[in-house]
């Protein structure tokens, strides 16, 4: 997992160098991910816990799934196979929209979707060591108070679909 072949992609997301994950965390490499924000039927968001066993934001809540774009993927490939492999379920994605690289998002270029899916859920063990359904205004509220608990990137994304009113 940590040291998987990745795309390496410069200012306007383009494949320049394909390197070692490890490799382009440690030097702050511009590669590619998703982001998926799971709805139930009420409305409600699907949060997961990321596993202690992660190497970075171990034990944070974040969007419902996420992962980086494999080397030879594309946005649109990667995050049915993310929904699949963190939540063992499979939906129709939306594309909401995509941010651009900056330190706080791990210099990573992401793609965000959403969906409508009602469980069950089988969670991926070594990704995902809890989740849980939230109400948008709670969501909100976590956020606006910059929830520790959350990872940063999600904060981010969050925001941006509070701002878009794409939720």
């Amino acid at each position: 997992m940590h040291n998987e072949l990745l795309a390496v992609v410069d200012q306007h997301d383009r494949i320049i160098d394909r390197r070692p994950r490890s490799e382009i965390h440690a030097l702050a490499l511009r590669h590619r991910a998703v982001h998926i924000l799971v709805f139930n039927d009420s409305g409600q968001l699907l949060l997961q816990k990321r596993s202690m066993k992660k190497d970075l934001n171990k034990g944070l809540w974040d969007s419902s799934a996420a992962g980086h774009v494999d080397d030879g993927e594309t946005y649109a490939d990667c995050a049915p196979r993310e929904l699949l492999e963190e939540l063992g379920v499979s939906a129709c994605l939306t594309e909401l929209f995509k941010l651009e690289p900056t330190p706080a998002l791990g210099m990573e270029f992401i793609q965000v979707y959403r969906c409508r899916h009602n469980g069950p859920f089988s969670p991926a063990a070594d990704e995902i060591d809890d989740s849980r359904w939230l109400e948008p205004d709670e969501v909100n509220q976590r956020v606006e108070e910059n929830d520790p608990t959350l990872t940063e990137t999600f904060k981010i994304i969050w925001r941006r679909c509070r701002e878009a009113e794409e939720l």
